[in-house]
């Protein structure tokens, strides 16, 4: 029987999330306006928590919020009542990093899921059945792991556990992403959702005997970027994920974009069912992994998968991302009989330009814009306004919500 696996998507608001559900999750994690680790992201208000399972439960996928701080005192005010409102709206479990958290849940809301997040730094066995002989069904695996340790912890763990790791995103240089450098720095705790990336930041050595001299790591005039982690991607190991136990592949990027989102998904969607639909004649297909380079991104790395990371697992020359395409526009509807795609424009546009065009779970097609016109009807050269919206004729019939990329001008 082949092994069911979930495709798990960051959703960072309520947009984010109606597109990571039509392009392929089976699932979103996202947080509230308190309790959760990214206060960067627009996260969710209590309404929108209630809308977005209602949406993710009507199509037959599930939600999870993230409440994996790790809290002083004062966090904790008001968590009995906030977790008791998740229950009453059926959110299908919150995911935890913290003992204390996990206690006044449990004494909340005891039939209440919990999944132990990978803030709480889970790398052997015996934690996690810790965690199992306390309810916990599901553990989210540091990534500090490799495919054999995850592979030697799967075999030994009951039927009924369910692993779920990241295998997709950016990756923070500190252990499971236990941060003191924001603290420290700019004085925003990443440890309470405030980090400031200072792994990000470029740097230089000074001396202790030459204060005010400063060495650059390497020899670049431009200092060097010695905690900056390239971003994970585990496309091209699909097989390996599958065989090693995880059952749920996880997505980082709650404060990425919609076209982001519905990008890498989609990708890791086709990718996984290629796998699922015939596991021993799968076969590997460099495309998925070409497509994932459409969005901005880090160069990639393997993470600790296939053992302990090395200096090439960090970017030293720059901070900054690849970005080879521009997302161009959001179809928000679809004429069939005119072949007539009206259009919200996200960056510049140029009658002649050559774009991509694709949508959930289909190839994309390749075309040249020969006409546009603006929201009066009027025929225009270029659409240069942020989210004006144009009509451009498409050479396929598509549906709305697809999407529209262009290779970036140099």
């Amino acid at each position: 029987m082949t092994q069911t696996v979930e495709l798990l998507a960051p959703a960072g608001d309520l947009d984010k999330l109606k597109m990571a559900i039509m392009y392929g999750a089976d699932a979103v994690y996202l947080g509230g306006e308190a309790f959760g680790l990214r206060t960067s992201s627009k996260n969710f208000s209590l309404e929108e928590i209630k809308e977005g399972v209602k949406y993710s439960h009507e199509r037959g996928k599930k939600v999870y919020i993230t409440l994996n701080i790790v809290p002083h005192d004062e966090d904790l005010i008001g968590l009995e009542e906030y977790i008791k409102y998740l229950y009453d709206i059926n959110v299908d479990a919150v995911i935890v990093s913290d003992p204390g958290m996990f206690s006044m849940i449990k004494r909340t809301i005891p039939e209440l899921p919990i999944h132990i997040s990978t803030q709480a730094s889970v790398t052997n066995y015996e934690t996690i059945m810790f965690w199992y002989d306390l309810g916990v069904r599901r553990i989210v695996l540091a990534r500090e792991l490799s495919f054999e340790e995850i592979k030697s912890i799967t075999n030994r763990i009951p039927k009924d556990l369910e692993i779920e790791a990241f295998v997709h995103g950016s990756m923070c240089m500190s252990y499971s992403g236990r941060c003191l450098m924001s603290n420290y720095m700019t004085d925003r705790d990443a440890n309470r959702g405030d980090c400031s990336q200072p792994c990000r930041y470029r740097y230089h050595v000074v001396e202790e005997k030459r204060p005010g001299e400063y060495f650059p790591v390497i020899e670049d005039d431009n200092g060097s970027f010695i905690f900056n982690s390239k971003d994970l991607c585990m496309i091209e190991y699909i097989e390996r994920l599958v065989e090693a136990g995880i059952t749920s592949f996880k997505i980082e990027g709650r404060v990425k974009s919609a076209y982001y989102v519905a990008t890498i998904i989609r990708a890791y969607r086709i990718a996984l069912d290629e796998y699922l639909k015939d596991p021993k004649n799968y076969i590997y297909n460099p495309q998925w992994l070409d497509e994932l380079k459409k969005v901005s991104h880090r160069d990639f790395t393997t993470g600790f998968y296939l053992g302990k990371t090395d200096k090439d697992s960090q970017v030293y020359s720059s901070s900054s991302y690849v970005r080879g395409f521009d997302f161009v526009g959001r179809v928000l509807d679809y004429d069939p009989s005119s072949g007539i795609a009206t259009i919200e424009q996200r960056n510049r546009i140029f009658v002649g330009d050559e774009i991509e065009v694709f949508g959930p779970n289909k190839e994309y097609f390749t075309q040249r814009v020969e006409k546009m016109w603006n929201d009066k009807g009027e025929e225009i050269e270029v659409a240069p306004h942020a989210q004006q919206i144009i009509s451009i004729k498409l050479k396929k019939d598509i549906e709305k919500y697809y999407l529209i990329r262009k290779r970036k001008e140099d």
